[in-house]
């Protein structure tokens, strides 16, 4: 993944690095606005980083559930850490959340004035069903004098209002948690009711379903009073947007109290939980559960603030564990409150966003460690059992186990015996059927006779129960458990990988909704088992049994979908791919590094529907090393994955027997399913260099590649090479000595390609080049015409062969 290597020194610190400048190409990040002033400038939109910033997952149900629910308050290590990088990072060991099944709303947070939501949380939040909020806070000294310019006048207020709507809207996240944690004076309290009921109402018109929640801190009076429950003293606050966070200082009956003051508006009261623990009711931490269940009871909802507690605390064995120990506490308390599969097409991986490898169709494409939030498949259901036994089996989301796709899978491993199976739930869904089939893809690789299959729970509007098992063989020991047997086809696909099989299944269950989706292990019973005596402690005498044997295997990704068609992938002639911002170095032996912007788009201007894009480079080498006129291809060198259409690869290095680089834009459908390479976009680039003075003119090819320069020169041995010149109408390479007979012919055509192209060349491509290079490209043109001009004139031909030029 792309992210700055930090290179240190043992003798000498490193100079600091230059200032953040937004408007200059780097590795796209996430970053919140400091100030009030950036704010109203609109600087944000101005950011080369703003158009990566843009969530790529819509919202597919926008309204809340009736009942009571679960917010999540980020706050981990102040925000924009590992999650920072757009385009992914390095860590595998990266904080995230995958438990979004018990979460309603996320919050990102951060003391920053507005922090906006890294797209990568935007995404996966939205991908399970949960909505995103910004947050907006002011506090301490500077809070105050920004709430004194925010509130200074009606017109301020419903301006300030207006700018954070756009912001939430453009950047396609849900609403904004606001937290004002100043004093303020009772005179600036009606400005502050119009900034909040301004904002709440311009959130709605422009994002219906959209959500703007008030933080209990300051009053009606203007005092910075938490109130721990709602009162008539926050109230009014309540009264003119979508609920509050209490406080987490509150009393055991403060809950119930604040539900008769909040009516039939019960569950947009969201009372906090501090899971530090500090001064929180029922010590959060690992009892964070005693307040939820007081909650529960009393039928309002829950605010969880900073669960990364986990994670900073570094709690034991380790964070795999201790977070689904974590999260088992919440669900144990509240229960599950999104379920998937609930519409089709439906697809999993099972990636977290971590990990140490990258597959496609499992083979490995990339051995880097990375994390990438916005790479999260849907994730399963997993239930927490703690320390297993040995004598069963342990399922988990692995990460260094071979992949399907992405980087994860879940892995089912202990010891079975034959003729046994064990079963265990991944989904939980709510997804009706119709009169068209649904059809299932599965990938598996096992070892031996470790067998694995699923099982899907149907239930009818009766409460009928139907159960149906896809496995594809030895199954004779479900007859009775199953109320039908279904065994998938394998499919051969000439990309997948050896050692995984690809099954695909098809069920009709017109109007019954599938309820859960479960992984069946078993082992078959063999003719030739090995029997053991086992010996009995309870006093009983001693029998013999079959041999458990080590079970192993792995389920690589799940699809449903009403068709067995693959996702039409448009050809590559209909995409529009372009490089910008391109930027030479030179490096050692000959070695160079480019960064460049590249972005896609349809040809016809239609928005794409396509989640994500894998980007590889193939460095081809050149002409000197090809065969007989066959060009060798390169290796593809997996870079990264987009989730919008453009992805900036930052000093990326080239070896000096690169001809030309290629970026391949692989397109990934909504089932996972990958464009194959050969067919898929890309934007070529030629590695192309001019010596004056010593130094390499990168950024002038790139100007010359794209003005189609004609005649452009290159550096050679003792005389000079043209390059693209016409000779008896035939496109080649000729050389020329200085006292060519021919050599004002062609004087004449390389100056006056000269001066075509510059003519041609826009003054802002110019400005581009730093003025040193300006320079070196101004007096590159001038020495080559006057050089020329000079051997022309002392090989005493000026007399006969005018030049003229258009």
């Amino acid at each position: 993944m792309s992210v700055p290597q930090e290179h240190q020194s043992s003798t000498v610190d490193p100079p600091p690095p230059p200032p953040f400048d937004p408007t200059q190409p780097s590795i796209p990040i996430s970053y919140p606005i400091k100030t009030l002033e950036d704010l109203g400038s609109r600087a944000y939109f101005k950011s080369f980083h703003c158009p990566f910033n843009i969530c790529s997952v819509p919202l597919e149900n926008s309204v809340l559930d009736n009942r009571p629910r679960v917010l999540v308050c980020h706050d981990m290590q102040g925000g924009y850490v590992d999650d920072k990088w757009i385009q992914g990072g390095s860590n595998p060991d990266a904080y995230a959340i995958w438990h979004w099944y018990l979460i309603d709303v996320f919050v990102y947070f951060s003391h920053n004035l507005v922090t906006l939501p890294p797209p990568c949380w935007t995404n996966t939040a939205h991908r399970h069903g949960v909505k995103v909020l910004g947050t907006f806070i002011t506090e301490w000294d500077e809070g105050k004098a920004i709430c004194n310019k925010l509130l200074s006048t009606k017109e301020s207020a419903h301006m300030y209002a207006e700018l954070l709507s756009e912001l939430a809207v453009a950047l396609g996240f849900d609403g904004w948690l606001l937290n004002m944690e100043v004093k303020l004076e009772l005179g600036q309290i009606p400005n502050l009711k119009e900034f909040i009921s301004h904002l709440t109402q311009t959130m709605h018109s422009s994002l219906p379903g959209s959500l703007v929640i008030w933080y209990d801190s300051v009053t009606i009076y203007g005092n910075l009073s938490w109130q721990n429950q709602l009162n008539d003293k926050n109230k009014p606050f309540f009264d003119i947007c979508d609920g509050i966070f209490v406080n987490y200082s509150w009393k055991e009956d403060y809950p119930r109290s604040s539900a008769a003051v909040a009516g039939d508006r019960k569950f947009d009261v969201y009372m906090g939980i501090d899971v530090f623990g500090r001064n929180t009711f029922g010590g959060g931490q690992w009892m964070t559960n005693v307040a939820l269940d007081v909650l529960k009871k009393d039928d309002v909802s829950a605010a969880i603030f900073a669960p990364g507690w986990v994670y900073e605390t570094k709690q034991p064995p380790d964070f795999q564990t201790a977070q689904n120990h974590w999260w088992s506490l919440v669900e144990k308390s509240w229960g599950a409150v999104k379920f998937y599969p609930k519409t089709l097409p439906f697809y999993s991986n099972f990636d977290q966003g971590h990990g140490y490898h990258i597959s496609v169709e499992g083979g490995q494409v990339s051995d880097a460690p990375w994390n990438n939030i916005s790479s999260q498949g849907f994730q399963p259901f997993l239930k927490f059992t703690g320390n297993p036994s040995p004598d069963t089996i342990e399922v988990f989301v692995d990460f260094k186990e071979a992949s399907y796709r992405g980087g994860g899978n879940i892995t089912f491993k202990g010891t079975l015996e034959e003729n046994t199976d064990f079963t265990t739930i991944i989904f939980q869904g709510e997804l009706l059927m119709d009169a068209v089939p649904l059809h299932i893809t599965h990938s598996v690789k096992s070892e031996g006779d470790s067998l694995l299959g699923l099982s899907l729970h149907f239930s009818s509007a009766a409460n009928e129960r139907t159960s149906v098992l896809l496995a594809s063989w030895g199954t004779n020991q479900f007859s009775r458990k199953f109320s039908k047997i279904i065994a998938p086809c394998q499919v051969n696909k000439p990309r997948t990988a050896p050692g995984w099989a690809v099954l695909e299944s098809s069920i009709e269950m017109n109007g019954y909704t599938l309820t859960e989706i479960h992984a069946v292990c078993y082992r078959p019973k063999h003719e030739h088992s090995q029997l053991r005596l086992e010996h009995r402690t309870d006093g009983s005498e001693d029998t013999l049994t079959y041999s458990p044997k080590e079970y192993h295997a792995v389920l690589g990704h799940i699809t449903m979908n009403t068709s067995k068609e693959n996702t039409y992938f448009p050809p590559s002639s209909s995409w529009l791919v372009e490089g910008h911002y391109i930027k030479w170095s030179s490096g050692s032996q000959g070695s160079k590094t480019v960064s460049v912007k590249i972005d896609w788009k349809s040809k016809d201007g239609t928005d794409s529907q396509f989640p994500k894009y894998n980007i590889y480079v193939e460095k081809l080498p050149k002409q000197a090393v090809r065969n007989h006129g066959v060009g060798l291809g390169g290796v593809q060198e997996y870079l990264g994955v987009a989730n919008v259409e453009a992805f900036y690869v930052s000093e990326l290095p080239i070896p000096a027997t690169t001809s030309s680089i290629k970026f391949i834009i692989q397109v990934c459908g909504v089932d996972g399913v990958c464009q194959n390479m050969d067919d898929s976009p890309y934007f070529q680039l030629d590695v192309k260099a001019t010596t004056v003075g010593g130094r390499k003119m990168f950024q002038l090819f790139s100007y010359v590649e794209r003005n189609n320069l004609v005649n452009p020169w290159a550096h050679s041995t003792n005389g000079q090479q043209l390059l693209g010149c016409k000779s008896h109408g035939k496109l080649g390479i000729r050389h020329f000595e200085w006292f060519d007979s021919l050599m004002c012919e062609r004087s004449k055509a390389v100056i006056r390609g000269l001066l075509q192209s510059t003519s041609r060349m826009e003054i802002r491509e110019l400005l581009r080049l730093p003025s040193r290079e300006r320079k070196i490209w101004v007096i590159m043109i001038l020495s080559m015409v006057f050089v020329i001009l000079l051997c022309t004139l002392s090989n005493g031909k000026w007399g006969k062969e005018t030049l003229v030029f258009p």
